[in-house]
């Protein structure tokens, strides 16, 4: 993404549970690959089991475009590619909005931004995103993704154009379910071409007190 600041240590909770996780400054490559104790993963959903063995997030959405992509080839037959993509966009941003709400209730803390920013291993487990973390202080959380599994696994999948409603539709719709005071900016993705993914998120009840 561009070049900005990383934040100042904490001492905060939040704070070591990024570190345990090798959240680090710009200019590293993390491997975030440590999983939360969140429980009952099921398909078209975030939500991971206990334990190392589990697949991670990047596993089961392998699976499940590969389940979709068929459905969706029918779909734009019969309805043409836009009303096609209407019908996923709506369906995935729902089952993203669920696994938020199921998250946030099997959360060991308080579901809020702090809690959010401890479970990002789910979604980096098995190298599937690199991050540079600009700022991670109360009620902020930026940082930029250099490389994304994601999209490359749909594009060698030969799904680069749905790849967004898949992957990148679900972020904003997930923080909806998890925690509504959550908000997430985004101005560009590598799914779309761009050179990294600008993830600035904020919470509301933080940055307002």
């Amino acid at each position: 993404m561009i070049g900005f600041r990383s934040a100042a240590p904490s001492n905060t909770s939040s704070k070591a549970a990024l570190r345990k996780s090798k959240l680090t400054p710009r200019g590293t490559r993390p491997n975030l690959t440590r999983p939360a104790r969140l429980a009952h993963a099921s398909p078209m959903s975030d939500r991971t089991d206990k334990g190392d063995g589990e697949l991670g997030i990047l596993a089961r959405r392998k699976i499940e475009a590969a389940i979709i992509a068929p459905i969706y080839d029918e779909m734009r037959r019969a309805l043409g590619e836009e009303k096609a993509r209407d019908i996923l966009s709506r369906a995935i941003r729902r089952a993203a909005i669920d696994a938020g709400a199921e998250m946030a209730a099997r959360a060991e803390g308080e579901a809020d931004l702090e809690g959010f920013k401890a479970i990002l291993p789910l979604w980096t487990k098995d190298d599937a995103l690199t991050i540079e973390v600009i700022d991670d202080g109360p009620g902020v959380f930026d940082f930029n993704v250099t490389r994304c599994r994601y999209a490359e696994t749909y594009r060698a999948m030969g799904l680069g154009d749905i790849g967004d409603i898949l992957s990148c539709n679900r972020d904003g719709a997930f923080c909806e379910g998890y925690d509504p005071r959550i908000t997430l900016t985004r101005t560009q993705t590598l799914m779309r071409g761009a050179s990294h993914c600008d993830f600035r998120y904020r919470s509301r009840a933080q940055t307002s007190s």
